[in-house]
């Protein structure tokens, strides 16, 4: 009976369960199909990039170690609260001598600065150079970022038009493999022509295949750069032109020295550096100190103790400290501080160097680019119109089906290489402007 019983328990609460769950409706994406351009694209890749979310993360630090350092020239102020009870043996001050009563009771606030300090100083100005570091070093980051989402945007938009031109052939494949077998049941063409037009029309079907592949792996590469969500649809807009003209070298490379991240890092890294030393040498020069204590330091916890005397009062403290022996240990933080200031020294001339190089590389890029698009282009061009007079050589019994064929392979290849002619161009360029800071 029991068993009967937990068994329709059971089968209630599995038709409950499976009642609520189809009432349920369907969670849609809330946000639709998103159209996006490049500059779009970048905004949204700054959301999802670990390095320049760390990159910001590191300039919260530095501007929080800023703010340290400077509030170390200001004054402290605090409360202090004590009682002391010392062990009695029938004298007034019991058995500490230092203490002036069985019961000393404190309660002050004390006011502590540090006038003279040489290395508190040099601190606050290194503090000040590490967050100019770091903020190069955020739009080094971003600019990192550019990088990776051009080559994933102009990736993307190449396989597209990859798959354009896979359709196209295709389309032209089959036209042929149609007169082909018209030409070969009027006996004009042998039935050798057919089947080289069926295997033509097949391997385009495959390269389409292989297109639209190309694009889902492209999309899904974007998407993780841009979306948190990897379902969610969008496009980009196909900017692949060739309009952009190529400035002079000469301007590019002032540009890129004067807003190039990494330089500005690597010199706010050597800055930073010279500071270190300055606050490391502090260490040999005596500081200055002044506490000022007012509240109440008596036997008695009041403002008045006994025969009405004044408990509440106030004390000046001045405190010089004069360095004399440490085993060495400033003059090893000195020389540690030395060896960072020639390292930084060293990344300065290898940063100097290495724009330099990379703004040769990126503009020798552009500049062959740019000079073979009119080739590709009219090679393209050329492919389609040799197709054209080809086919119309075949139907007149002037040319063989090979002739067609290889009319066909020649301008699918001179399609694909004016578009990826194009994106290359178009990811120098953007190179070269993210180099300058004008991207």
């Amino acid at each position: 009976m029991l068993r009967t019983i937990t068994i329709a328990i059971v089968m209630l609460w599995c038709r409950a369960s499976g009642t609520a769950q189809s009432q349920q409706p369907n969670q849609p994406n809330p946000a639709g199909p998103i159209s996006l351009d490049l500059t779009g694209a970048l905004l949204r890749a700054r959301d999802y990039s670990q390095q320049f979310l760390a990159s910001g993360l590191a300039v919260q630090l530095a501007r929080e170690d800023r703010v340290q350092a400077k509030a170390a020239f200001y004054p402290t102020v605090n409360v202090l609260n004590q009682m002391i009870y010392t062990q009695g043996n029938g004298t007034p001050s019991g058995v500490f001598v230092a203490n002036d009563g069985v019961h000393v009771y404190n309660e002050q606030a004390v006011v502590h600065e540090e006038l003279f300090s040489l290395t508190r100083r040099a601190e606050y100005r290194r503090a000040l150079a590490a967050e100019v570091t770091a903020r190069a070093r955020q739009e080094v980051a971003a600019r990192g970022i550019v990088a990776t989402v051009v080559q994933a945007y102009y990736g993307l938009i190449t396989a597209q038009r990859h798959l354009a031109n896979a359709k196209s052939s295709l389309d032209e494949a089959r036209r042929f493999l149609d007169i082909s077998q018209k030409q070969e049941r009027g006996g004009e063409a042998a039935h050798a022509d057919v089947i080289k037009a069926q295997l033509q029309a097949q391997q385009r079907e495959r390269d389409l295949s292989e297109a639209q592949l190309a694009i889902d792996r492209a999309k899904a590469g974007v998407g993780v750069l841009l979306f948190s969500d990897l379902g969610q649809e969008f496009t980009l807009a196909d900017d692949l032109k060739n309009d952009t003209a190529l400035a002079p070298f000469n301007e590019l490379q002032a540009a890129a020295l004067a807003h190039s991240p990494d330089l500005r890092a690597a010199q706010a890294t050597l800055q930073q550096s010279q500071f270190g030393i300055a606050a490391a040498r502090g260490a040999y020069y005596p500081s200055l100190m002044i506490d000022y204590f007012y509240g109440i330091d008596a036997n008695v916890f009041g403002i008045h103790g006994p025969g009405d005397r004044k408990n509440l009062g106030s004390v000046v403290q001045g405190t010089v400290t004069v360095p004399v022996w440490n085993w060495g240990a400033t003059q090893s933080k000195v020389r540690q501080a030395e060896l960072t200031q020639r390292q930084a020294q060293v990344d300065l001339q290898f940063a100097q160097r290495q724009l330099q190089a990379n703004l040769n590389s990126f503009y020798l890029e552009a500049q062959t680019s740019r000079a073979q698009l009119e080739s590709l282009r009219s090679s393209a061009e050329l492919s389609s119109e040799s197709l054209r007079l080809t086919v119309l050589r075949y139907q007149a019994g002037e040319a063989t089906a090979l002739e067609v064929v290889d009319a066909q392979s020649t301008l699918a290849l001179a399609r694909n290489a004016y578009d990826d002619g194009l994106a290359r161009y178009r990811v120098a360029l953007a190179a070269l402007q993210t180099i300058t800071g004008t991207l």
